[in-house]
């Protein structure tokens, strides 16, 4: 089963195809003309004959209806190799910015369980964040669908997507001051450190048994300043304020 743990799940038994999603192409963006308790109504209803995988309402809830390796019934021929989400409201509306972060976070999901670039789709041949208009008549001819106005916001949900699907930057050593470095200390922050220098180009850099700084690590230091174009007291070998910054040694 594929299911975005952050949407509340609410599984529908008709209106879709089990295990018809034979690709996932992008994320398409429809419009309700109506409100998410309404769609979640009509999904249910066999006379429906339609359905989707994701859900907003404008004040920012999140369903999901349908898992995403089964065909939700949205797009005609689009459903084989496309997800969708509608979003309460009617033609001519924007969204709400409570419903582009929810589209932004689905499609960062999206991005990273089936590798869909994080960019605007503009055809059905294309790739990443769709609307049902761009499918013309093969995708049921909805050319209202979703509107205008959120057709222009698609740039802004993708750049949303993209700052939540970014990796967090890693949490760095501080620096412990020059003066630990020359008590010769046995300490896992020196391999961390070693392992940025060889990761850096260096050598190896430990002649000495255990994590302790030697007088290798310290020509390796040197060397690996200089490399970064330090000078003077800043390339003696002994990590400085500056030269710590630069090498970005990882918190232990």
């Amino acid at each position: 089963m594929a299911k975005y743990s952050k949407a509340q799940w609410r599984p529908i038994s008709i209106n879709h195809t089990k295990g018809g999603q034979t690709s996932v192409r992008g994320l398409v963006v429809h419009i309700m003309a109506g409100t998410l308790s309404g769609t979640d109504s009509w999904f249910r209803n066999p006379a429906a004959r339609a359905s989707s995988h994701f859900g907003t309402g404008r004040t920012g809830a999140l369903y999901q209806w349908v898992d995403t390796t089964n065909r939700a019934w949205a797009q005609a021929n689009g459903n084989t190799a496309w997800l969708s989400i509608e979003n309460e409201g009617k033609g001519g509306d924007s969204l709400t910015s409570a419903q582009m972060d929810r589209i932004a976070e689905v499609f960062a999901w999206v991005h990273k369980t089936y590798g869909v670039p994080l960019q605007v789709a503009k055809s059905p041949s294309g790739r990443g964040l769709g609307y049902h208009a761009m499918g013309g008549s093969g995708w049921g001819g909805h050319t209202q669908c979703p509107g205008t106005r959120i057709v222009k916001q698609l740039p802004e949900i993708v750049a949303r997507a993209k700052r939540l699907a970014k990796p967090a930057a890693p949490k760095l050593a501080p620096f412990p001051g020059a003066a630990w470095f020359k008590r010769n200390p046995r300490s896992p922050l020196v391999t961390a450190m070693g392992r940025r220098l060889v990761a850096e180009g260096c050598s190896a850099y430990s002649d000495g048994p255990g994590p302790q700084w030697t007088e290798s690590d310290r020509r390796s230091y040197a060397k690996w300043q200089r490399k970064q174009g330090f000078g003077g007291a800043d390339a003696d070998g002994w990590p400085g304020a500056k030269t710590w910054s630069a090498l970005k040694v990882p918190a232990v």
